[in-house]
């Protein structure tokens, strides 16, 4: 009897003490191929960079991290995330782009139990209605960037505006929110062709924003897209008739481009983002230093969410001690997080998003005449999205 007493004993103790994993697995599905690889690759090398800066652990297991390519494809990002889920068996899921891949995705991740961590993608109904408990972004939800777009366009005094996306969830959402805010009028707005085979001719586009008599033109077109409306709007002639404002469209991916090109029109365009590479933090200072030494480039807000990412991942690893299985105790940690490397302090709001500032961003040169941002004002501070009281969480 007393030998099965404790046997019994040593059994009830091993099912009370938590199986530690000797590794935690990070699935990251962004886009490595089409034109918008541009994209995806800056989000690789910042995630590998925070990799590197971890020592290739999160407290004390060995971190790997799995790419996966969805081919700027909702249908392939779903397949993606499948395999990372079930053939993998990733402990976390990031990346993300576009947010018409994420939505398409985020039932394989979320079905499975399995945390998904957004990166960039910010559709209104992951911050809404279809808010889940293991969904999480360390980015900002769509609207909330041409929020405070518009409340510039307001305080320069901006009368009237034409506005031009992309036609997918996230254009869509980009346009709402800039209409939100904007107390002007709309003298038109034009939402284009997207995904793999995207529209890159803009002259008919512009042809009629030039005609509606705007005094402004607001526009989201990130990648690819980007450089090509910047070109054609200053061939155009309408840099020296109608102001721009952008969101997404002229950032690190685009500058190097744009100025190879001698499109000067872009330098004192502003644009408003919750990141920029001069932002005073320590970690956001040894992210762009060792990124630029890396990479030879200025990083893109793309790559200083992703770098984020990682981070946020770890610090909720770290949190509960490297105990995977403790999903209740990972998402309280995560729930729980106030910084980010590269944003500095933040709150994250009931339906999982940042709460945190947005800044108004100007076109400059830097000491070395390579063009890039610098941060002019705090157009919100600590803003949380619309969209969080339809999270019923």
């Amino acid at each position: 009897m007393k030998k099965s007493f404790i046997s019994a004993a040593l059994a009830a103790t091993m099912m009370a003490t938590p199986v530690l994993a000797d590794s935690v697995k990070v699935g990251f599905v962004t886009t490595l191929t089409t034109p918008a690889a541009v994209i995806g690759n800056d989000m690789k090398n910042a995630a590998e960079l925070a990799v590197e800066h971890m020592g290739g652990k999160m407290g004390n297991l060995d971190l790997e991290v799995i790419f996966e390519d969805d081919g700027f494809k909702p249908e392939i990002g779903k397949q993606k995330t499948e395999k990372l889920v079930k053939q993998d068996e990733v402990d976390f899921v990031t990346g993300f782009i576009w947010s018409h891949v994420l939505l398409a995705s985020s039932r394989a991740a979320l079905g499975a139990d399995t945390f998904l961590i957004s990166a960039n993608a910010g559709p209104s109904q992951l911050a809404g209605n279809r808010c889940d408990k293991n969904f999480f972004s360390v980015s900002w939800q769509n609207d909330q960037t041409p929020m405070a777009l518009g409340e510039v366009l307001n305080q320069n005094g901006v009368k009237s505006v034409y506005i031009m996306a992309p036609n997918y969830a996230a254009g869509k959402d980009m346009a709402a929110g800039v209409e939100r805010t904007f107390k002007g009028e709309i003298k038109g707005k034009d939402l284009t062709k997207w995904g793999k085979d995207a529209q890159l001719d803009f002259s008919a586009e512009l042809a009629k924003a030039k005609a509606s008599g705007a005094e402004a033109i607001w526009v989201f077109y990130p990648g690819k897209a980007g450089g090509a409306f910047i070109k054609q709007f200053e061939q155009a002639g309408l840099a020296d008739s109608m102001k721009l404002y952008t969101v997404f469209t002229v950032d690190a991916l685009s500058l190097p481009r744009l100025q190879e090109g001698g499109l000067t029109g872009v330098l004192g365009s502003f644009a408003t983002q919750t990141w920029s590479p001069d932002l005073d933090t320590p970690e956001n200072k040894k992210f762009v230093s060792d990124f630029k030494a890396k990479y030879g480039t200025y990083p893109s807000f793309y790559g200083a969410q992703a770098y984020d990412a990682m981070f946020f991942i770890k610090q909720a690893v770290e949190k509960v001690g490297g105990n995977l299985t403790d999903k209740d105790a990972l998402r309280k940690a995560m729930k729980e997080t106030t910084y980010l490397p590269t944003r500095g302090n933040i709150k994250i709001g009931n339906n999982h998003f940042p709460i945190s500032n947005l800044y108004l961003r100007e076109t400059v040169a830097d000491a070395d005449g390579n063009w890039t941002t610098k941060i002019v004002s705090t157009v919100y501070d600590m803003h949380q999205d619309v969209y969080a009281s339809e999270c019923k969480m």
